[in-house]
Parts: structure tokens; sequence; C-alpha cells
């Protein structure tokens, strides 16, 4: 019988530069950092529960000239990696990216001073999603709670004032996109 990994519920986060991470995203820092990013990458930069997957679908569809079977090809997380995805048992984004084909489409929910060097030297397009805040904090909230990967999310007051004091995750990314 294979000895599988366990995955573990519920980690506290890390910390990298100042910014919360899940565990198993910090784990894979070093790969995400070193990412060499293409001219031609296109990167999506969204905080989490702000629109990132509709914004991905319309870019892929805009970039197939809107012929919608095109899209249907593989699932939007294999079309538009997750750069700094790394989970136990499956790929991580930089796994998905290095194999993908130019133009690539690239999602992120990194903080502008935590993208790899390499999307500014290349002068790669970025695309910026803001929702309002107030409804992506309820939807993260929901989704703390739903996807056990997250730390416990606690009560929604709990969550809030992490959400507010930057101890969730990616929460300073609204700001540094915005300084």
């Amino acid at each position: 019988m294979e000895k599988q990994e366990t995955f573990i519920a519920r980690l506290p986060l890390k910390i990298i530069q100042g910014v919360p991470f899940l565990k198993y995203f910090a784990d894979g820092w070093a790969q995400v950092e070193s990412f060499q990013a293409r001219p031609d990458d296109l990167l999506i930069c969204t905080y989490p529960k702000a629109g990132t997957t509709w914004i991905s679908e319309i870019v892929d569809c805009i970039l197939n000239n809107g012929d919608v079977e095109k899209t249907k090809r593989d699932v939007i997380y294999n079309r538009v990696p997750f750069l700094e995805y790394a989970c136990p048992g499956s790929p991580s984004g930089i796994e998905l990216l290095v194999k993908s084909q130019s133009p690539r489409i690239i999602k992120t929910h990194l903080p502008v001073k935590l993208l790899p060097k390499t999307f500014w030297e290349n002068n790669c397009k970025i695309i910026y999603v803001a929702r309002n805040t107030k409804d992506v904090a309820v939807s993260y909230y929901y989704f703390y709670k739903m996807t056990f990967v997250h730390p416990d999310p606690g009560s929604w007051d709990e969550f809030l004032e992490k959400y507010m004091t930057g101890e969730a995750i990616c929460r300073n990314l609204y700001v540094s996109l915005l300084a």
C-alpha cells in the first residue's frame, strides 16, 4: 500500500515579509519568489473573493476571440494557474505555469511588494480587480468557514477584526495596490 501524505486541516498561518499565508503556500514560497515571468504573461491580481474566477473566465474568452468552446478545454484552475498555490497531492501553481504555453494568464492574490521581480522586469500586463471590501470580507468569512485549509475564522466579529488588522490571508493587497 502506497503511503499518502496526511493533509492537516486548520493550520495556523505563516508570515512572509509581514503578510500572512497558508502554511502550504508559505512552504512553496522559494519557487514563487524565483518565478520567471515571460513578457507576454498577463497577471490577474485580486484580493481573494473579489471576482478572480469571473475575470479569469472573461480574459480567457477574450484571448480565445470569444470562442466559448475553447474555454471549455479545461477547468479554470488549469487554464489560469494560481501563482502561489501549493497543497499536498496536487500540482503547484508554479508547476502548472512552467508547463503552460505562452501567452499565459496567471492569477495571484499577492500584494505588489511580493510579486516576483520578473513581472516588472518583463513589463507584463497586470489586471487589477477590486470589489467592495465589505462584500469581500463577508464572502471571505464564509469561504474560511467552508475551506478547512484556512485557520478557524472564529465568530464573524473575530474574523472581521483579523481581516481589518491584516491577520487574514492577503489582507494587505488592497492597501499595497492602491498605495
